[in-house]
C-alpha cells in the first residue's frame, strides 16, 4: 500500500525538478559512495558524522584517560576513586565485547 501522501510528494518533486532545484548538486554525475550496510546506510552515516564510536572503543578511551589521571594524581582519595572507576569500566568493556 502506498503512503497516503505519495501523490503530493511526487508532485512536489516534479515541481522542484521543473524549477531546476536538483541541477548542479554536489556529486552530480558521480557514483554513490560504497556502503557496507545498505539497509542502515543513513543511520551509519549520521553516527559517523557525529563522531559516534562502538561502545568498547569509547570505554577504552575513557579507561586510557583514567590511567593517565591516576599517574598524575597524588591525592590518595582520588586515586582510590579512579581505581574503582577503572574496575567498573573494565567490567563494562568485557560485557560489551561479549555482545
Amino acid at each position: 500500500m502506498d503512503h497516503p501522501l505519495i501523490d503530493l510528494i511526487s508532485a512536489k518533486i516534479r515541481e522542484a525538478e521543473a524549477r531546476g532545484a536538483f541541477d548542479n548538486l554536489p556529486g552530480a554525475g558521480k557514483p554513490l559512495p560504497r556502503v557496507d550496510n545498505p539497509q542502515n546506510a543513513v543511520f551509519d552515516r549520521i553516527l559517523k558524522e557525529n563522531g559516534a564510536v562502538p561502545e568498547p572503543v569509547a570505554l577504552s578511551r575513557e579507561l586510557t584517560r583514567l590511567r593517565e589521571e591516576l599517574r598524575e594524581t597524588g591525592d590518595r582519595t582520588r586515586r582510590s576513586e579512579i581505581v574503582k572507576e577503572m574496575s567498573l569500566l573494565e567490567a563494562r568493556m568485557e560485557m560489551a565485547r561479549r555482545r
